[in-house]
């Protein structure tokens, strides 16, 4: 990734403003306002919500939900009347209706192909607690085809000891280290912040240069 000459690369994004937008069901319930777009992807219940609440400063602007597969939209918060955020339904919850499961792919797929050029950069969470899965990884291949930059984020580490750390970090860039598209791997904790600033740079770098 190439930064413009005389560009300067900020350390973090100053969060001026955010506000929950709207939550798309279809196509048509998208808002049309322009800006680049992070969108944040992950399993059911793997944190995202959390993760764009500590990433804003602001506790509930995203709906959290300790029921796993809640999220059944698109929903989009913009961030300082610039860019947005675009929190996707999460996948993998056995216990999801199946219409609803069904759903998930062709709403996600499409959305992603609508917007592709539109999208700064993909947050791939996966549980830092385990292994990626097999959804994960597809996820991950997924994005690869669509020529998509994403950056994978291990969620829940805090609840990991340093050497779990050091396990659950080798284990993702074991997993997405060799992807093209892959921009670089984060652990993170909504509990203590652990890596919101190593994934603002990231971010912020993304937007920077799109």
């Amino acid at each position: 990734m190439t930064v413009p000459r005389g560009a300067r690369l900020r350390i973090e994004v100053k969060i001026e403003s955010s506000d929950f937008v709207a939550s798309a069901y279809k196509p048509s319930d998208e808002p049309t306002r322009p800006g680049r777009q992070i969108v944040f992807l992950g399993r059911s219940n793997v944190g995202k919500s959390s993760l764009i609440n500590i990433l804003l400063g602001a506790k509930k602007l995203a709906r959290t939900s300790s029921t796993p597969g809640r999220t059944q939209s698109v929903n989009f918060y913009r961030i300082n009347d610039t860019f947005w955020f675009v929190d996707l339904p999460g996948y993998g919850f056995a216990k999801v209706p199946q219409e609803v499961r069904d759903a998930w792919g062709p709403m996600v797929e499409g959305f992603l192909q609508r917007r592709r050029d539109d999208i700064a950069l993909a947050v791939l969470l996966v549980d830092a607690r385990h292994d990626p899965t097999g959804l994960d990884r597809t996820m991950g291949e997924w994005l690869e085809t669509a020529g998509i930059r994403y950056l994978v984020v291990g969620t829940k580490a805090d609840k990991l000891s340093g050497n779990g750390r050091s396990r659950s970090m080798k284990t993702i860039r074991t997993v997405f280290g060799e992807a093209a598209n892959a921009v670089g791997a984060v652990l993170a904790s909504s509990k203590n912040g652990l890596g919101t600033r190593d994934i603002w740079k990231h971010l912020d770098q993304a937007l920077l240069v799109a």
